[in-house]
């Protein structure tokens, strides 16, 4: 009995552990992203981004194999995967990102997305601290103000977007708006995901403590 019960301690532990991985590669890939930015010819920054995102998805599938084999999870089993699938929307969202950069041909940043970028960059350390905390919530109240930091962040981006598309429409390139549209409305998406992760975060901490 005593060892099943330390199988299960030890299963549990793995499983945050691999979702903290996945948290520490979405700053990895938002990281990834804004240095791309500076340099967008640069093929290696951008392989870096397709690495990040390609690891992302071994850490997700982990994590949805781990749920499905433990008998006793430490958090709610639909919390966990809620949280990994969020997780694992960002790195796609910022990949998807960097795809776009490249189809598109666009040589260089295009105005307000490394401000945008840069935000993202915060939400998802947000995130990290957050799912690192998740093993031993020792200060529910601190977890609370950096689930609303994250909501903070991505409001700063839908105001950004909103400038960005406003300037936007004042080109007369239809082709370059919808290039640059959906890249903006990308980001955004990506920033939107890291409130989810956020929103999960918020009701464990006052589910549990």
């Amino acid at each position: 009995m005593g060892q099943w019960l330390s199988w299960v301690k030890s299963n549990e532990k793995e499983i945050l552990t691999i979702l903290d991985n996945l948290a520490k590669k979405s700053v990895e890939s938002s990281e990834a992203l804004l240095v791309l930015l500076d340099d967008l010819g640069n093929t290696e920054k951008m392989e870096k981004v397709r690495r990040l995102e390609s690891e992302g998805d071994v850490l997700t599938r982990d994590i949805f194999s781990e749920l499905n084999k433990t008998f006793i999870t430490p958090l709610d089993r639909e919390d966990m995967q809620r949280i990994a699938s969020k997780i694992d929307d960002v790195i796609d969202f910022v990949d998807g990102i960097a795809a776009r950069l490249y189809s598109y041909k666009i040589e260089t940043a295009p105005p307000f997305s490394k401000m945008m970028i840069e935000e993202l960059v915060k939400a998802t350390k947000e995130v990290e601290y957050m799912t690192s905390q998740l093993r031993k919530i020792k200060n529910p109240q601190d977890m609370i103000t950096h689930c609303r930091n994250t909501s903070d962040i991505e409001h700063k981006v839908d105001d950004l977007y909103r400038e960005a598309i406003k300037e936007l429409f004042e080109s007369n390139d239809a082709i370059h708006i919808i290039k640059l549209k959906d890249i903006y409305e990308s980001i955004e998406t990506a920033s939107d995901r890291c409130v989810d992760v956020a929103d999960v975060i918020e009701d464990i901490v006052l589910k549990y403590t």
